[in-house]
């Protein structure tokens, strides 16, 4: 494979993307920032009655769904494998057997049409897949990214990452998952405890902060944690329990929302202003959570920040964020991926493309 870009391939180039890094087989196709087709096969209902992802069984399932994954992409966009222009795929962070399954495809198709393979972040892509909605990032962009596995606060200045912050245990939706199974919600409990949320008081119960302290913020400016925050949830459930007091659900999840939404937003809005940003994206799964969304909206308004956070569609895994990634890649003219790329489960933000 070539070291730098190839001469031929353009600056808005048709590029196939292909996501493995954890439940859901994505596959997308975009030319440019232009997403022409994006599908997602999801194997989360063979997950749920685990309470949690299966390896095992994740792997299995993207060897099972790949092939008609591209087949029903390049289908629906009018498009055949010899007009693509390169490919991209996560090469970490996630699952191991996940991501070989997305590899070795890529890595084959690359190899088979002669074509750039870029290996891209699955976290960094999060972020760039906001390029789909609301156009290319005009200078340097604060980018909070969370998700079910990852709580990552960082600055995308063109092809350069820095990471100012992550989780030091849970991430936010993992909290959440592991709250759901103490209130017997289904698996995935996000989207159960945000309908929840919906309905509650924020006020009703006051949950911990955690590393918002003066003594906390000296060393932690950046980072999250909220393992303390469902520790005091799971107390607060037992103690109602061995009370004999009715769960109010809708304010005990408002409240638990409102203590992540407040924590992030903050620590977000101290890194804008500290570095003087002005432009935040909000991406990953958890940013699904409209009390995050709604939180984000009125105080970055009010701290005078521009917001971008793309629809639902494309906060999930997809395809279409890793698209994304590769056109974000070739237009800073950086040099393709090695066929010997290997999946990194724990993959740094900084390291954009493998």
């Amino acid at each position: 494979m070539p070291d730098d870009v190839p001469d031929d391939v353009p600056d808005d180039p048709l590029v196939l993307g292909i996501e493995t890094s954890c439940d859901e087989t994505g596959v997308a196709l975009a030319r440019g920032f232009e997403l022409l087709h994006d599908t997602v096969a999801s194997s989360v209902d063979e997950h749920a009655r685990f309470g949690g992802i299966v390896p095992e069984v994740a792997s299995r399932a993207h060897l099972e769904a790949m092939r008609p994954t591209i087949e029903a992409t390049l289908g629906a966009a009018g498009a055949a494998l010899g007009e693509i222009d390169a490919i991209a795929v996560t090469a970490g962070p996630g699952l191991v057997g996940s991501l070989a399954v997305g590899l070795a495809t890529a890595k084959a198709l690359a190899f088979a049409l002669d074509k750039p393979l870029y290996g891209v972040n699955h976290v960094v892509a999060h972020a760039l897949a906001d390029q789909l909605v609301h156009g290319p990032f005009d200078g340097p962009t604060l980018a909070l990214v969370v998700s079910g596995g990852h709580s990552s606060l960082l600055v995308i200045d063109g092809a350069e990452v820095t990471e100012l912050g992550q989780t030091l245990d849970d991430a936010a939706g993992e909290a959440f998952d592991k709250i759901g199974r103490l209130l017997g919600l289904p698996y995935p409990a996000g989207p159960h405890i945000d309908r929840l949320a919906r309905d509650g008081d924020p006020r009703a119960i006051a949950f911990p902060r955690a590393l918002t302290r003066r003594q906390d913020l000296e060393k932690h400016p950046y980072d999250f944690s909220f393992s303390g925050l469902k520790t005091a949830a799971a107390r607060w459930i037992e103690a109602a329990a061995d009370a004999g007091r009715e769960m109010p659900l809708n304010d005990f999840a408002a409240s638990f929302s409102e203590a992540v939404a407040d924590v992030l937003t903050s620590k977000t809005i101290a890194a804008a202003r500290a570095l003087g940003l002005g432009t935040v994206v909000i991406g990953g799964g958890f940013s699904a959570n409209s009390q995050l969304r709604d939180k984000a909206a009125d105080r970055f308004a009010a701290a005078g920040l521009d917001l971008r956070v793309p629809p639902i569609s494309y906060c999930t895994d997809n395809g279409a964020m890793i698209a994304a990634a590769g056109v974000h890649a070739i237009r800073r003219r950086l040099a393709p991926s090695a066929l010997d790329i290997g999946a990194d489960s724990s993959m740094a933000p900084q390291q954009f493309v493998a």
